[in-house]
């Protein structure tokens, strides 16, 4: 990868180069600088906006919970009066008894005229004798319809916060809702209590950002925006991912980007929560950073425009000087020894074309010796050339030498010589075998074949004085090995180990799978190895000198073993001299190569 990398840039060219360089040292670092500066400005800004947002919802959630604490006063007030469960229980009988007792009950009204917070009270009862008016109403089916009303008659004396309409102005308003039971009438009514909406409003008015104060059913119940009051939260047309519960959110209101703080609310431990949501839109808040990126950002630009026109400046002085002497390296290339270079300068570039002065009169100075060279390599290829022929023309078709031996094999076969016509049959198998052996692998079973043509035709000409035993595990005949690896070892052992015994001997060839290894054994009980030469053997499989000894084919085996499978896997030798040799390989039972 590396390579790779260096390779490419030894592509480019001086110039993109040094543009390249700058892009590096300077305009990188510069840009990755002014952007984490940016990052970091903006999202200030915004940490600084969260911050406020969040004070601010603080502050009217403690201003409203001061104006909501008065109807909740009230309420309880109420709600343990007295006088209040008589007024609103007694069975009048004419319309003077109730007129009066509206005049001597004048709670409502006071209550009104001293705390600015509410705006009305009423009270929902179920007595026929009484007569409507703006503080005590007869709740008709229309009412005892309402979800708010069938809530609060539900609740024991809970109280609930709704935007509801009132029915005798047509206008609608954050109420406190609570049943009051009159425990000595057993009879209940419902409690509502109108905040004054002006009131909550002007809280809201304080604040810089856009601020409001929603019901559990998303009506906008307050705003410091006073067309939104009626309205719910989907008819502002906002996009949010969640606004599930209390936090801050991303919004899209009109395709434009806000953040929304959501804070849920429960005044006096209410049955029911209000939420105050404030917003503020994105845009406005990284103005000011915007206008200070960008002032920096011009600036930034004019610096990296006069590099560049710098950078290409001293380019050009470079590339003009480095193309002059390309176009001297070009001339030589096409023959032309006779081109020197005016040097100008003492820098690299100077010293370069220094050294291609030397280069060119080395080169006039080693074309002779080159010729002379060539004309003697020509000299030694003609003389091999000739040797090669010669070897070509000594060769014996190995063709004829298989038609012969059939010849052979069939006029001893004609003539009863059966194990003569077998001998040779076998002897053609086993030159055929040779002389077809490449570099690919062959199963151990082929290799075996060889192995047994070689004895029975050792077994034809030493007679009794050779016997042999092969043990072979079955699940090995399918094991690719390289070939001619196990008949030269049994050729070892009858040649040197049973030839010059007159008694003769016995070759066994035991092959085995064992532990993932292909184990391998060729013993014999003749003549053994000396000390000494046991010694020499060993130092002739591992030497890197080429021999010419009757031991070259185990060296051979030795050597393609550790060059196939590594280097633990060469020969191993064992003798004892007049008890016999024993040679064994192991190799693992794997189709890849150590090379």
């Amino acid at each position: 990868m590396y390579a790779r990398i260096i390779t490419s840039m030894n592509n480019l060219r001086l110039r993109t180069k040094l543009f390249l360089s700058f892009g590096c040292v300077a305009l990188i670092p510069v840009l990755i600088v002014g952007v984490f500066l940016t990052s970091e400005l903006r999202n200030m800004a915004m940490d600084n906006a969260l911050k406020q947002i969040t004070a601010n919802v603080d502050r009217v959630k403690k201003r409203t919970g001061e104006l909501l604490d008065v109807p909740l006063d009230i309420a309880y007030r109420l709600s343990n009066d007295s006088r209040l469960e008589e007024a609103a229980n007694h069975r009048y009988v004419s319309v003077y008894d109730v007129v009066q007792a509206y005049w001597n009950y004048p709670d409502f009204r006071e209550f009104v005229r001293l705390y600015r917070e509410i705006s009305s009270i009423r009270l929902y009862i179920d007595n026929p004798t009484v007569l409507d008016n703006w503080e005590f109403l007869q709740a008709d089916e229309t009412v005892t319809q309402e979800p708010w009303y069938r809530t609060a008659l539900a609740q024991k004396g809970m109280v609930c916060w709704n935007y509801i309409r009132d029915n005798r102005d047509g206008r609608y308003y954050l109420s406190l809702i609570r049943k009051v039971n009159f425990f000595k009438q057993r009879t209940s009514g419902v409690l509502v209590v109108n905040v004054n909406t002006d009131r909550l409003n002007g809280i809201l008015n304080q604040e810089s950002f856009e601020t409001l104060i929603v019901d559990e059913n998303d009506n906008i119940v307050a705003s410091n925006r006073t067309e939104l009051l009626g309205q719910t939260l989907n008819d502002l047309n906002f996009k949010a991912e969640s606004a599930a519960g209390p936090g801050f959110y991303d919004v899209s209101i009109d395709g434009k980007p806000f953040t929304m703080l959501i804070d849920d609310w429960q005044p006096g431990g209410s049955l029911n929560s209000l939420r105050i949501i404030s917003i503020f839109s994105v845009e406005s808040i990284v103005k000011e950073p915007n206008r200070i990126i960008m002032l920096a950002s011009a600036v930034i630009l004019s610096a990296l425009i006069m590099a560049i026109l710098l950078i290409y400046y001293f380019s050009r002085l470079l590339t003009g000087r480095m193309l002059q002497l390309s176009k001297h390296i070009s001339k030589v290339g096409s023959g032309n020894l006779g081109a020197t270079l005016v040097i100008d300068g003492k820098d690299e570039i100077g010293q370069l074309a220094r050294q291609f002065n030397h280069m060119v009169r080395n080169i006039n100075d080693l074309m002779s010796e080159v010729q002379e060279s060539n004309r003697q390599k020509n000299a030694i290829l003609l003389k091999q050339n000739e040797i090669k022929f010669k070897m070509m023309a000594s060769q014996i078709n190995p063709h004829f030498l298989f038609n012969a031996l059939e010849s052979i094999r069939m006029k001893a076969h004609v003539r009863g010589q059966a194990d003569i016509s077998q001998v040779v049959r076998l002897l053609g198998k086993m030159m055929r075998k040779n002389l077809e052996v490449g570099n690919r692998r062959i199963s151990l079973q082929s290799e075996l074949e060889t192995v047994s043509c070689y004895l029975v035709i050792q077994k034809f000409r030493y007679d009794d004085r050779l016997a042999y035993e092969l043990h072979i595990d079955p699940k090995a005949n399918l094991v690719q090995i390289p070939p001619l690896i196990i008949q030269p070892l049994v050729e070892n052992s009858v040649v040197h180990g049973l030839e010059n015994r007159i008694d003769g001997g016995m070759v066994r060839v035991d092959i085995r799978i064992e532990d993932g290894l292909l184990k391998v054994q060729v013993s014999d009980n003749g003549a053994g190895i000396s000390k000494t030469r046991m010694h020499e053997i060993r130092q002739m499989l591992e030497s890197k000198d080429d021999y010419e000894s009757n031991n070259i084919g185990m060296r051979n085996i030795h050597l393609r073993l550790k060059l196939t499978y590594g280097p633990e896997c060469g020969l191993t030798l064992a003798s004892q001299e007049g008890f016999g040799t024993q040679i064994s390989f192991e190799i693992p039972l794997r189709s890849d190569s150590y090379v």
